[in-house]
């Protein structure tokens, strides 16, 4: 335990000191520069030595954090299966309803009174601005819902979104969730229920999803998603109006390159033709549309958990990969410092030698 906190204190210090010397200017220097010119030739070396152990740490975790990129792809490829077959059979059912209207609790549009913001940030931190932008977001939804006299309330997925939320008392927090470092349709479905039950009980007029789409490995973006009224087409919309066919599907695969870590996009169209014409339904079509639109409702929700995983996992490798050049760069300067001291120290003690040679 005492080691543990001595690591994470010497890594706060190695942090400081690197930014107190990246940051001063040309002229007067910074406290960091004072103390490090300051500090003894033992203080130095174990400065150096902690830096280097620092390294290591992030290093490491930079590596464990792009084997858990390319996992939560995978979990995406391997649900993509399922997802194709529901949006074939849905393409094909509402071609039978072109003349008829589909009475689903999950696609009335009413007055929206109420918003549910469902807000999807990380359980841990070292991930740079990831949470930190997802919550931004989220705030500036809530101001302009509430600037419009609309009600808002919030379910929080993750545990930093959770304590950030509950700590500020004009945050109206329905429920908390923690799905961990591999979602899976359990937990998906657990908050489907409780968006379900909410929207279908007219608690809320409306849905909205605020999460952070994967876009490459070195980019992310926050984005707000409307997830209940469904479309009876198999679309999903954002809060403008534009709307992604669900057919379209776009994956990104981390992969290596002459050595290197880079991202490849593999976009994949489903085939949504009609069914066949002497298919024959046992059960009225728009029951089968009512007992599919809540299973696409959980596929695009774990979806959404999947890639908000692979978003923050590719924030923390970022970020472990800029700390662990600041850890280089710092690891440089102390040994520059250090080396200056050994050989002033080795000239003064000669100084001293031949001074005392003379004077005989």
């Amino acid at each position: 335990m005492q080691s543990a906190l001595a690591t994470k204190s010497a890594f706060h210090g190695n942090v400081h000191a690197f930014q107190a010397t990246r940051n001063a200017s040309a002229g007067a220097p910074s406290r960091g520069q004072l103390q490090i010119r300051a500090a003894g030739m033992k203080e130095l070396r174990d400065r150096i030595s902690s830096v280097k152990n620092t390294q290591k740490i992030t290093e490491a975790m930079k590596l464990v954090a792009a084997a858990k990129v390319r996992r939560a792809q995978e979990a995406v490829v391997n649900g993509r299966p399922f997802a194709e077959n529901l949006v074939k059979v849905l393409y094909g059912v509402n071609q039978r309803l072109q003349v008829e209207d589909v009475d689903s609790p999950l696609v009335q549009v009413r007055p929206v009174k109420k918003v549910l913001l469902v807000c999807v940030t990380g359980d841990r931190g070292l991930c740079g601005g990831y949470n930190a932008q997802l919550i931004k977001k989220t705030e500036q939804r809530h101001r302009e819902l509430t600037s419009m006299g609309v009600d808002v309330s919030l379910v929080c997925i993750g545990r930093k979104g959770a304590t950030y939320f509950k700590r500020r008392p004009q945050y109206t927090i329905e429920a908390e969730f923690e799905v961990g470092q591999s979602p899976t349709i359990k937990e998906a479905q657990a908050v489907a229920d409780t968006i379900f039950a909410d929207f279908v009980s007219e608690k809320v007029d409306k849905v909205e999803l605020v999460y952070t789409k994967f876009v490459s490995l070195i980019s992310s973006a926050p984005v707000i998603q409307t997830m209940l009224p469904l479309s009876a087409e198999g679309t999903v919309c954002d809060i403008d109006g534009n709307c992604v066919d669900a057919a379209e599907d776009e994956v990104f695969k981390l992969t290596t390159r002459d050595g290197k870590l880079v991202v490849e996009s593999e976009r994949s169209t489903t085939e949504t033709g009609d069914l066949d014409a002497s298919l024959i339904f046992e059960q009225d079509p728009v029951q089968i549309v009512d007992a599919l639109l809540p299973l696409y409702m959980n596929a695009t929700l774990l979806r959404s958990l999947q890639e908000a995983l692979a978003s923050e996992l590719a924030a923390r490798m970022n970020a472990m990969n800029s700390a662990s050049d600041n850890a280089g760069e710092l690891k440089k300067k102390l040994n520059l410092v250090y080396n200056r001291k050994r050989q002033a120290k080795i000239t003064t003690e000669l100084t001293e030698i031949v001074s005392g040679a003379s004077s005989v």
